[in-house]
């Protein structure tokens, strides 16, 4: 494998598309993939892999040649086209495929693309399976190549729309979340920003056809557009249109629809925090809260703690990454989990954050109790919250350095609690981020000032990358 190719994260390959990632290596990927997981499989089946993208120019040429990769190796393809990545996880179940593949870089500028891969479940494959197809794509070309009738088919279903009903996988998928809904959404007014993602074409006929008043915005894609100055994390147009329209709610959606920002009937953001609050406290409610706890991560506001404590309800704290929240969610039973960024995850109604679905559970909870969004957001107070990061050319180092350690365990004490304090280093950058919280926005402001100058001191600060 290249030292320029893109290598497994926590979320699957990503790079900068026919740069980084290109044909030749989703070609070869596809082949890798379909090879180890073929070999999960009992003998003499075949594999059949679902796979979808978001609406980046660069996405049609990925999935011509990661699908040409999989059906070299014998795997049937199920192509679904431009659909939510959640939509992928929710077709491979009911298909009773073997695993997905979802090309798509999410919330990413339009030039990056990525690749990520779910299991039979709908879940994001364990580490360890992702490891093997790293470890096949090093001898991809020693993988044996089957011929005649056991070369792989491609079966193109891609959904466009209505004219789409009663032919492609998708509609199953629509009509599950639309039954999350509960009710009908009558009497709402909505704003829905789909980012010029994948959401575009099902987002608005969904929320309409439950009887929602939609005003759509960004939902022309042209390849190019995606995330534009739009979505969940550029959500000021959305909510300067909330005001506009007196609607009683926005949704801002991400570029492949897995996660979703709002903001109230006065235009303020309500972020994955606060709607993980709002939902969790229906859901106890109604009794519908396994075992009255929640998973967040360590991004997650101290406001959330106090919130839910209130209702006596705990929270369980993870590393970043939805994938964290996910595991520990399955460890410990809990109904609710996700992150401040908008990607919640609901265990009894989907395998994967769903941002269609999660507005759909915070419209539900409005429609429940009769009040407007503002006020439902208002039971999460925002603790002050610093995050800083600190360049180094060792990325180790510093954790056992004495003066370091001993410093980050007297800030955890003051703090109040350890998860109000995070330093980890980066994944993919030289830098050390600390992140602290807590009731006293001097204290925690202070905190993050001493951490950040310990680290400087002890590093040597590596140069800024060009790139």
């Amino acid at each position: 494998m290249s030292s320029h190719e893109p290598r497994f994260g926590t979320d699957g390959v990503r790079g900068v598309a026919n740069e980084d990632l290109t044909a030749p290596f989703a070609l070869r990927l596809g082949i890798a993939a379909a090879h180890v997981l073929s070999a999960d499989l009992p003998n003499g089946s075949r594999g059949h892999v679902v796979v979808g993208r978001d609406t980046r120019l660069s996405g049609d040429m990925l999935e011509a040649a990661l699908n040409a990769g999989l059906a070299a190796t014998g795997c049937f393809v199920t192509n679904v086209g431009v659909v939510p990545t959640p939509a992928i996880s929710h077709i491979v179940v009911r298909l009773g495929a073997s695993a997905g593949a979802i090309i798509s870089a999410s919330h990413n500028p339009y030039p990056d693309n990525g690749i990520k891969f779910v299991g039979p479940d709908g879940r994001k494959l364990p580490d360890s399976v992702e490891e093997r197809i790293a470890s096949a794509l090093g001898a991809v070309d020693r993988i044996p190549r089957p011929t005649g009738p056991s070369i792989g088919r491609i079966a193109d279903t891609e959904w466009h729309g209505r004219q789409s009903y009663g032919q492609a996988p998708v509609l199953g998928y629509i009509a599950h979340v639309a039954a999350t809904a509960g009710a009908p959404l009558d009497g709402f007014r909505v704003v829905l920003d789909c980012a010029n993602g994948a959401t575009s074409a099902i987002a608005p006929d969904l929320f309409a056809d439950l009887g929602a008043e939609v005003v759509v915005m960004c939902a022309e894609p042209d390849g190019v557009n995606i995330n534009l100055d739009s979505g969940s994390t550029s959500p000021q147009a959305m909510c300067a249109r909330v005001i506009e329209c007196r609607a009683d709610a926005g949704l801002a959606f991400d570029g492949d629809g897995d996660r979703v920002m709002m903001c109230d009937e006065n235009g303020a953001i309500v972020d994955g925090d606060r709607m993980m609050a709002i939902c969790a406290i229906g859901m106890q409610r109604r009794g519908e809260l396994s075992g009255d706890q929640v998973v967040a991560t360590i991004m997650s506001n101290a406001g959330l703690d106090a919130a839910l404590e209130a209702h006596g309800i705990g929270l369980r704290r993870t590393d970043v990454g939805d994938r964290y929240v996910a595991e520990e969610m399955l460890r410990c039973g809990a109904s609710l989990g996700g992150e401040q960024s908008g990607h919640l995850l609901f265990a009894k109604l989907t395998r994967t954050g769903d941002g269609m679905l999660s507005g759909l559970q915070v419209l539900k909870e409005m429609r429940a109790s009769g009040k407007p969004l503002s006020e439902l957001a208002s039971a999460m107070g925002i603790y002050p919250q610093v995050l800083r990061s600190v360049r180094v050319a060792d990325r180790t180092s510093w954790s056992t350095a004495p003066a370091i350690v001993a410093a980050i365990d007297a800030a955890r004490r003051s703090l109040g609690r350890p998860e109000w304090l995070s330093v980890r280093t980066s994944g993919t950058e030289p830098v050390v981020r600390v992140m602290a919280q807590g009731a006293d926005a001097s204290a925690v402001r202070q905190t993050v000032d001493n951490l950040c100058s310990l680290i400087e001191s002890h590093a040597i600060v590596a140069p800024a990358s060009r790139r």
